[in-house]
């Protein structure tokens, strides 16, 4: 059965009627911070912080995708649930919110690195630091959602905890500044544009098979 969190989550799902008026000026503000990038890879011919930012999310993307797989699986919750009050809730764990802050993030990862890539901060690469830096921020961030209870975490092995705090900086945020830091370090536009793709196949395959072709709804 549900938990309280999961079928809370479910009102609401998709539904636009919930909308909510600020939602525009903050998709504006996503767009001016694309095509201000754009602009500059133009210039410059280095679009690699247009590509961060679209691995970064890409890979939320997926986390999302399979999050909501968990909860059909186990008809009980996924590993996080995000209940609370959205102008839009797209999946159980997912909303608009989370998806404006994703698109930035891995431009604001990008914009935070040195020029070149074998400069250190701490003796560590420094694409490698701010990928720990980031991550281990987006954990007290979402460690501080939860004590609100704004993000809900079923799981004991998925909580506040040393080993779940693991977990969560290792599979909820590590790993999408990592993918961004290879994008990156790619030698070919075509090979980064190739990659990235893969990412939004993947979850919207994930996402079609288990809405279109099975029924599910998460």
């Amino acid at each position: 059965m549900p938990t309280p969190a999961s079928q809370q989550a479910l009102v609401g799902l998709r539904d636009l009627s919930m909308l909510e008026w600020y939602v525009i000026p903050l998709l504006a503000i996503v767009f001016y911070i694309y095509t201000s990038e754009i602009k500059k890879a133009r210039q410059t011919g280095c679009w690699d912080a247009v590509f961060a930012g679209l691995t970064v999310f890409g890979m939320d993307f997926i986390n999302e995708t399979w999050n909501g797989w968990v909860f059909h699986l186990t008809q009980r919750s996924a590993l996080w649930t995000a209940p609370g009050d959205t102008a839009l809730r797209t999946m159980v764990g997912w909303n608009i919110e989370i998806m404006f802050m994703f698109a930035i993030s891995g431009i604001i990862y990008y914009n935070t690195l040195l020029n070149k890539k074998e400069d250190k901060i701490l003796g560590i690469p420094n694409r490698w630091f701010w990928a720990i830096g980031y991550s281990v921020f987006c954990v007290f961030v979402e460690c501080l959602l939860n004590a609100g209870g704004h993000l809900v975490w079923e799981y004991p092995w998925w909580h506040r905890s040393f080993k779940g705090v693991w977990l969560i900086f290792l599979f909820g945020y590590f790993h999408f500044y990592v993918a961004a830091l290879l994008v990156i370090g790619m030698k070919t536009n075509k090979s980064k544009v190739i990659t990235i793709s893969s990412l939004y196949v993947i979850a919207i395959i994930a996402n079609g098979v288990a809405m279109g072709l099975l029924g599910w709804r998460y």
